[in-house]
């Protein structure tokens, strides 16, 4: 913005515009923390501009489902009130923008997937997931162009989809923005806009451009050569990796050397007038005094519509914070701000495309998961259960440490030691396996392995499987409400302690609090996911994972002094209250056992587990073709209730020991079937999968 108020357009972005879903997460921040600001402001919403994106969307799909139709007669038309499938396209959780990608999609509702998510076969774009394959009507692509046909474009492209640019040829899928579209921010067009506004709609530009000239003129050439000491040299093309160059920050040696390289290739470069940036008051604790004045640029956006362009009440307020203020990007580590637009009247949204709903149409499950969605909550599922074992064994693991001296210190202790090597927690080589024969006699070195089982950066660490469900939350970013990303994202930053290295009693208490967020998010998978297949999937992972746990902990239980005390297995398995509630004595092995193995009203028993396995993998092979999965589970759990108690729930029962270790084995098999059957899914388009 001018001194005089007046805006000027420095760049457009066409290829696939990014920043809409920060100005959306930006608003639901900030009003919720101003709600009364924002009532007495009447602060136009923004909902109203992604409701027409939405239908917008919508509209170009059920066009393009219609073309499907009439060019693959198998392919059933859309009914009346049955939406297209509309999937956003993203390169993938390593792009600096994946979390816009993915609150965008949680947002909108549409489906967040990547290239090989993606598959083209007799002309049409097809989502892979566990059903089957669906076709495609609408792309919202997030990838740049270059990057999405690896057939036709990029050949080095591992994001994209082969073919595609065929199909959208043919019109058999929309994509937006449309191949090709980057070429309109190519800043070598800015100079030429006035004079094409003038030819095609006979009116100026409503908002001019920053002055601009393109290299491959030579008459501007000349003229940026002249002046080059008052412009900013850009590259003209996206294409290009190179930062902006400020002609005044120059040496004569530098200036010289630039002038070489743009008389080289002059199409490669323009040249914009040096513009001073707007400035706006902006909060920062780190300096004094708090609020500085900063360069601030808006970006804002457009979206068309079959009644004409809608634009975003509102944008992205871009934040300058680094040392140059003439440069305003994310990727220099800019910051952003809401941007308001009042209005005299409180505004309320009509969809401009309202559709007749009937009962027909009513949509009770999701049948666009991906087979890449549903492992990640297979995986999710697995590693919530893992993290709460692990940090429960390592909390009991101190807890012995600390509360027991050298020479008084349990039989139970060289058990959960051994646990803990078991799982990966501690050091298990040939220097550690002789120290821990030691281990009572030097309590430095096993105090160090404590601490380093949770803070260690080896892959087998708790703090390296925090990161590893971090970054399959991130995979499920569009499923997880906002309350539930607050717990993870505060989780995961417990472990991000910088060079302090904490002490014992601090890694209790880093693990008290981990302990209480899986709970908290074991309590919102079990209420506050719906009932889909992703959470059948999650579910059986879940399932397994504490299935294999209890294996390996109780056939390591099993081998221990049968004078040993049983409160920390039973505290291990979140169990000690309802043991003491039955039984008002000592934990013995017969009631200990029968509790974690045979109780069907124990959520954390064995017989718990075989159960929901079989319901859930019953539940699978009716919907997906009989797998007969639960047939192996349905052999485990009648030869658990044939276990006569007397007989084989006792100490170093080898009968029990037996069917621990063959249910371990069936287990990891069982993962292993899932995986090839659901999560690489490459059936063929059949006519019954149409």
């Amino acid at each position: 913005r001018a001194p005089n108020g007046k805006w000027w357009v420095v760049s457009d972005r066409t290829q696939a515009p990014t920043g809409a879903g920060y100005a959306l997460e930006n608003r639901t921040i900030i009003s919720s923390a101003f709600p009364d600001l924002f009532r007495d402001l009447n602060i136009q919403r923004l909902s109203g501009f992604f409701t027409s994106m939405r239908d917008s969307l919508s509209h170009w799909g059920r066009a393009c489902a219609q073309k499907q139709s009439l060019a693959h007669p198998e392919i059933k038309a859309l009914s009346e009130g049955e939406q297209p499938l509309i999937v956003i396209l993203t390169p993938g959780p390593y792009n600096e923008t994946y979390h816009e990608q993915s609150y965008l999609a949680g947002y909108l509702g549409f489906p967040l997937v990547q290239g090989n998510d993606l598959t083209v076969r007799n002309g049409i774009v097809w989502l892979k997931t566990i059903s089957g394959l669906k076709a495609v009507h609408v792309i919202l692509r997030r990838l740049d162009d270059d990057f999405c046909d690896p057939l036709e474009l990029n050949s080095s492209s591992v994001l994209g989809v082969a073919g595609l640019t065929q199909v959208a040829r043919n019109g058999q899928v929309v994509i937006a923005n449309s191949l090709g579209s980057n070429i309109l921010q190519s800043g070598a067009l800015l100079g030429f806009l006035p004079k094409l506004c003038r030819r095609f709609l006979n009116e100026p530009l409503k908002m001019p451009s920053v002055a601009t000239w393109w290299c491959g003129e030579p008459q501007a050439l000349e003229t940026v050569i002249t002046n080059l000491h008052n412009l900013v040299i850009k590259p003209a093309f996206p294409q290009i990796n190179q930062h902006p160059i400020f002609g005044e920050d120059l040496s004569p040696v530098e200036r010289e050397h630039l002038v070489q390289k743009l008389r080289a290739n002059p199409q490669h470069y323009i040249a914009q007038e040096q513009v001073k940036i707007s400035q706006a008051p902006a909060w920062s604790s780190h300096h004094k005094p708090n609020i500085n004045s900063l360069a601030i640029g808006l970006r804002v956006y457009a979206c068309p519509t079959p009644n004409g362009y809608v634009i975003m009440p509102g944008g992205l307020a871009r934040i300058a914070s680094g040392k140059d203020e003439r440069v305003i990007t994310m990727q220099r580590g800019g910051t952003s701000k809401d941007t308001w637009i009042t209005s005299p009247n409180t505004s309320y949204h009509t969809s401009l495309l309202r559709r007749t709903t009937s009962s027909k149409d009513l949509v009770r499950g999701n049948t666009y998961l991906s087979s890449r969605m549903v492992e990640n909550l297979f995986w999710f599922g697995r590693y919530t259960i893992r993290n709460t074992h692990n940090t429960r064994l390592i909390r009991t693991a101190i807890q012995f440490f600390l509360e027991f001296s050298t020479e008084h210190r349990p039989i139970e202790w060289s058990t959960l030691h051994q646990l803990c090597l078991w799982f990966g927690l501690m050091p298990e080589t040939e220097e550690a396996t002789k120290k821990s024969k030691q281990v009572v006699l030097n309590d430095d070195d096993i105090e160090h392995q404590l601490i380093q089982a949770v803070f260690s950066s080896k892959d087998s660490s708790l703090q390296s499987n925090i990161q590893q469900f971090f970054q399959l939350a991130f995979n499920i970013r569009e499923r997880l409400s906002s309350d539930n990303w607050r717990i993870i994202n505060q989780m995961s930053q417990r472990f991000n302690h910088g060079r302090h290295t904490p002490t014992l009693s601090e890694t209790l208490e880093h693990l008290n609090e981990t302990s209480a967020d899986l709970v908290t998010l074991s309590g919102f998978t079990l209420d506050g996911m719906t009932r889909d297949q992703g959470w059948r999937f999650m579910s059986i992972g879940r399932r397994i994972e504490r299935l294999q746990f209890l294996c390996v902990l109780l056939q390591n239980a099993l081998t221990m002094p049968p004078e040993s005390n049983l409160d920390w297995l039973l505290e291990l398995t979140d169990s000690i209250v309802t043991y003491r509630a039955r039984y008002s004595a000592q934990p013995e092995w017969l009631p200990v056992l029968d509790l974690l193995l045979m109780d069907e009203h124990n959520p954390n028993a064995m017989i718990f587990q075989l159960k929901g396995m079989v319901k859930y993998l019953t539940e699978v092979s009716v919907n997906y073709g009989n797998g007969g999965y639960e047939d192996i589970f349905i052999e485990r759990l009648d030869s658990l209730k044939a276990l006569d108690p007397d007989l084989s729930l006792y100490h170093g029962s080898a009968t029990l020991l037996n069917w621990l270790n063959e249910t371990y084995t069936k287990s990891v098999e069982l993962s292993d079937l899932l995986s090839l059957r659901f999560f690489s899914y490459s059936g063929k388009a059949s006519t019954e999968q149409f």
